[in-house]
């Protein structure tokens, strides 16, 4: 990498603060003059070394990112992409359509565009973003930076300390795929008056998709999968997070993390109230709530839960001094993320191709994972008791490997001789 370009996320950063500074000043000004920064050097190659860092294949055009890397040249590709930035002639390509798996049996569907339209995108959001971000709420924390799934979950905590007892937890129907092109627009133009910023986010959304080597056009939603789809998903439902904000904060606490939603509330009433009000706004966005997957839960002893951000959240009751009991509200796996975490565990010990690998390498592969799930799922420590249970089915399978790997006839034999190699090639876990 050549010497001039070693600090280029200090520079973005700058270029980020800049921009968010004068955004926050000004509530009401539109930005004109976005364009010429996307194809700035220091923020094309920064957003080509974010494109890289998050890794994932080729879209319909087959370049790799390996191929840029080690064939064709990163300096060239970028340099490529800003004298097509700068003159006009880029163009997006259509996103290669995928079908992902999701635990209900059903799938959703992923836009993987090719490189160059995920690094232009990058570029777009490293620029954008800071305007936004500038009129984000506090109670929206997906898709932003330094904002994480357990600062939602503290912000539930710290609301339901205060007294609630009522829960609304909100799914919007297909939200993605339904967002209307000219609404979206509309709240963007809110900010951005650059003509070129437009057409190119206009072009995206536009841009189609190929499936089964068939070309389809897209009219409506903003494709999953594209770097610039968070963002510009956040900006949409930002017009719902302001009405609420405005005049609705006194019916309950909004806590939202890109389109999963739920409402805190005190009594039925304002909870019922809640509902009316997000059923009309989300009718003004075009959106609908799901009603199969959306419900109200009376969050008052042990008897209610729900499910948000992957995690269980359920008042437990806990024992003070004096023989009095409090509840607290608890956070643990749902049975929908203990479920994916079974089905991972066994995606990695199940193949019969992998009765070749050594124990060391079976360990290797499943660390990362189990290290993962330990630092998103044990946030609270009443979730050991679930997180042991995977530690038992982890040495259960591989056990499973380990006696198929010697052929011998009970597949849960020899089980401490297992755990122990295990243990030895530094298996880790999730409980403790």
């Amino acid at each position: 990498m050549p010497k001039r370009l070693t600090n280029t996320k200090v520079k973005a950063r700058q270029l980020q603060n800049v921009l968010y500074l004068a955004a926050k000043e000004h509530p009401r000004r539109r930005f004109h003059a976005l364009y010429d920064k996307v194809y700035r050097e220091d923020v094309l190659w920064e957003a080509w070394k974010q494109v890289k860092a998050s890794g994932g294949s080729g879209g319909v055009d087959g370049v790799t990112l390996h191929y840029i890397s080690q064939e064709y040249g990163a300096e060239h590709f970028v340099d490529e992409l800003a004298n097509k930035l700068r003159s006009g002639t880029y163009l997006p390509q259509p996103a290669r359509r995928k079908e992902i798996p999701k635990p209900d049996g059903k799938t959703r569907p992923l836009g993987i565009p090719i490189i160059a339209d995920r690094v232009v995108q990058m570029a777009t959001k490293i620029v954008m973003e800071p305007v936004f971000e500038a009129d984000f709420k506090d109670f929206s924390y997906g898709f932003r930076p330094k904002r994480s799934a357990h600062d939602a979950i503290r912000h539930i905590r710290r609301a339901v300390k205060k007294g609630v007892y009522w829960v609304l937890d909100i799914d919007i129907r297909g939200y993605f795929d339904n967002i209307p092109h000219d609404k979206l627009m509309q709240l963007v133009e809110q900010r951005i008056s650059d003509r070129r910023v437009l057409k190119l986010i206009r072009q995206w959304l536009k841009a189609g998709f190929v499936e089964d080597d068939q070309f389809h056009k897209t009219e409506i939603g903003s494709p999953q999968g594209g770097v610039i789809s968070p963002l510009l998903a956040n900006i949409y439902l930002n017009y719902l997070d302001t009405i609420w904000e405005k005049k609705f904060t006194e019916t309950g606490t909004m806590v939202r993390y890109a389109d999963d939603l739920v409402i805190l509330c005190k009594t039925k009433e304002q909870a019922r109230r809640a509902i009316d009000v997000l059923k009309a706004v989300l009718g003004r966005l075009e959106l609908e709530i799901n009603k199969e997957k959306s419900k109200v839960i009376h969050l008052w002893g042990a008897e209610e839960g729900f499910d948000f951000l992957g995690m269980h959240h359920r008042k437990i009751p806990k024992k003070l001094k004096g023989s009095r009991e409090v509840h607290v509200l608890r956070s643990y796996p749902s049975r929908k993320a203990m479920k994916r975490m079974r089905a991972r565990v066994k995606e990695v010990t199940e193949p019969r191709s992998r009765l070749y690998w050594t124990m060391n390498q079976m360990i290797q592969e499943l660390n990362p994972k189990i290290q993962g799930w330990k630092n998103y799922y044990g946030f609270d420590v009443f979730a050991t008791k679930f997180l042991n249970k995977i530690d038992w089915y982890i040495r259960k399978r591989l056990t499973l490997y380990w006696n198929k790997k010697r052929n011998r006839s009970h597949k849960q034999s020899q089980s401490r001789q297992a755990a122990a190699m295990a243990e030895r090639a530094g298996l880790k876990k999730l409980a403790g």
